[in-house]
C-alpha cells in the first residue's frame, strides 16, 4: 500500500532546507548568504482506519486503508458498523 491518502490523495512531498549567515544589509552587512541546501520530505499525517470504501461492483464493504487526519476530520471517511446485527436489521428493511 502505498503512503497515500484513499480519500484526498495527499502524499510525501519534498522540499529544501536552507541554511543561512552573514548580516542583513539593513543592519550594515553584506547580506545572508545560502550555506547549505538540504533536500528534505514533507509527510502528511496518515492512520490506518476501517472504512467503508466502494469496490468494483458500486457496493461499499469495509476495507483497511490509509487516510489523513483531514479526511477523517471532515467525514470523507464512513466507518462500519461495530456489530453485525446492525446489518441484519437493514437487510431485513430492504427485503420488505
Amino acid at each position: 500500500m502505498p503512503y497515500e491518502c484513499h480519500f484526498t490523495g495527499k502524499k510525501t512531498t519534498f522540499g529544501k532546507k536552507r541554511a543561512y549567515r552573514g548580516q542583513k544589509i539593513v543592519k550594515g552587512g553584506f547580506g545572508l548568504k545560502t550555506t547549505g541546501i538540504t533536500r528534505r520530505s514533507f509527510k502528511p499525517n496518515l492512520q490506518t482506519v476501517t472504512a467503508m470504501v466502494v469496490d468494483g461492483h458500486g457496493t461499499t464493504r469495509p476495507m483497511r486503508v490509509k487516510a489523513s487526519a483531514a479526511a477523517i476530520r471532515s467525514g470523507l471517511v464512513i466507518k462500519p458498523l461495530k456489530r453485525k446485527y446492525g446489518y441484519t436489521r437493514q437487510q431485513k428493511q430492504g427485503d420488505e
